[in-house]
């Protein structure tokens, strides 16, 4: 069979079955193309996207600007390696730095490389810097957390699915409950605490937005314990939330949409997904000196960090977010998606809450969290010509690409609206 032969859709599933890993549980849609907020299977039906690849797609499938820097730099240069030096890395590098307002950047590939550098560049900050007794530092963490899927990561993780028989874990983690500022305040009383790191808004347990002051009050409680505050920004950075950030108001944006609280700054970034605009694995560890001089030569590094594709794809990328104001475009459709599906739950008993920040939500199902029904709709909004996915069995995780239009998230409303309706009157 050649690579490019047309397949259908049932041998498509059936190869994956037969000689993958059986990792992931696939909604049975075996897409083909993407352009914009659309993607088309192999059959040539055309389906709104609305879940971006988990926000990996904020500026669209296939966006014109970042192709063209991909096949341009494909065409000249794609890897050196560490080992030398070459002519994207220093000119990412200062791009995105200045871009974020921080001083050094750590480059690797995907969301969960990027989690494990900063948790390996706070463990030595904590005893360079801060002075812990060598092997006895900890980093804390919140229950239902998504950070990835590396064993240090899921020793982080109170998800059995992600955990059976995967130990022994790493030590020195430590976790506590999300949204509570006094579980964070009395963990932070141990000396040894080097980080806090944390999702401002939890995607993968449903799209749980915290407290309005949460990640603000975090920040001062981790300053006041000369604690490192992480900020893991995979899913929820680059525009998603309706802001540049979700957590940190000190980015070099004119926009005070593009804006976090201006009281918070994280000591270190983690990005990743939409850094790239899902073209390329890209993601970053963002840091300034006092806390990135730690890093040396030998201390960490990756074969295709940095590389030159990579840099060019990620220029291009945020240059998209920031010339087509995708992060206003996602305040102002996000608040719209929430006060339509509002009006549904007013009238459904099947939906019974929505929530979220910019084009990042989540309906809640009127149901158990072991029930079929969130997949079961899903299923029926496929049917439809709408791609989303439940989370934590009762729960569907609604994340358009941010370059949509009012018009197409009110056709999309309209497909989710009929869809529920039909579900309840079977």
């Amino acid at each position: 069979m050649s690579v490019m032969e047309q397949i259908s859709s049932k041998d498509a599933i059936a190869l994956e079955e037969k000689y993958g890993a059986q990792n992931y549980h696939p909604l049975p849609v075996v897409l083909s193309r993407g352009e914009g907020v659309f993607v088309w299977d192999v059959e040539g039906k055309k389906y709104y996207d609305f879940l971006s690849a988990y926000s990996a797609v904020n500026q669209g499938h296939c966006h014109p600007y970042i192709i063209n820097a991909l096949k341009e730099q494909a065409e000249k240069l794609t890897l050196t390696s560490r080992a030398f030096y070459n002519d994207m890395l220093g000119k990412y590098e200062k791009f995105i730095c200045e871009y974020f307002d921080f001083d050094r950047v750590l480059p690797m590939n995907t969301g969960a490389e990027a989690v494990e550098t900063a948790m390996k560049l706070a463990r030595k900050w904590g005893y360079e810097v801060k002075g812990i007794h060598s092997n006895q530092a900890k980093i804390v963490v919140c229950q239902n957390n998504f950070h990835g899927r590396t064993i240090s990561i899921i020793s982080a993780s109170n998800d059995p699915v992600a955990t059976e028989n995967f130990g022994p874990f790493t030590p020195g983690i430590i976790s506590i409950r999300y949204n509570d500022l006094r579980a964070l305040a009395e963990v932070l009383e141990d000396s040894n605490i080097a980080a806090f790191m944390v999702e401002p808004i939890q995607g993968e347990a449903g799209v749980y937005v915290p407290d309005e002051d949460y990640i603000r009050k975090a920040y001062e409680l981790c300053r006041q314990n000369n604690v490192l505050f992480i900020a893991d920004e995979v899913q929820t950075g680059v525009a998603r939330t309706g802001r540049l950030l979700a957590s940190c108001g000190s980015c070099d944006c004119e926009d005070k949409l593009c804006s976090g609280d201006p009281e918070v700054k994280p000591d270190i970034l983690i990005l990743g997904k939409a850094l790239s605009g899902g073209v390329f694995p890209v993601s970053a560890v963002l840091a300034n000196n006092n806390i990135m001089k730690v890093i040396r030569p030998g201390n960490h590094g990756s074969t295709f960090g940095g590389n030159p594709i990579a840099c060019a794809v990620a220029i291009a990328a945020l240059e998209v977010v920031r010339d087509e104001n995708l992060a206003e475009n996602a305040d102002y459709l996000g608040k719209l998606f929430r006060s339509e599906m509002s009006k549904l739950i007013e009238v459904s008993p099947l939906v019974k809450l929505v929530r979220g920040k910019g084009l990042l939500n989540a309906i809640v199902i009127n149901d158990t969290e072991d029930s079929s029904t969130a997949w079961d709709i899903c299923m029926a909004l496929k049917e439809n010509g709408l791609l989303a996915k439940p989370t934590h069995g009762n729960i569907i995780r609604f994340a358009p690409p941010l370059v949509m239009n009012e018009d197409q998230l009110l056709d999309c409303v309209a497909i989710i609206t009929k869809t529920i309706k039909d579900f309840e009157n079977k």
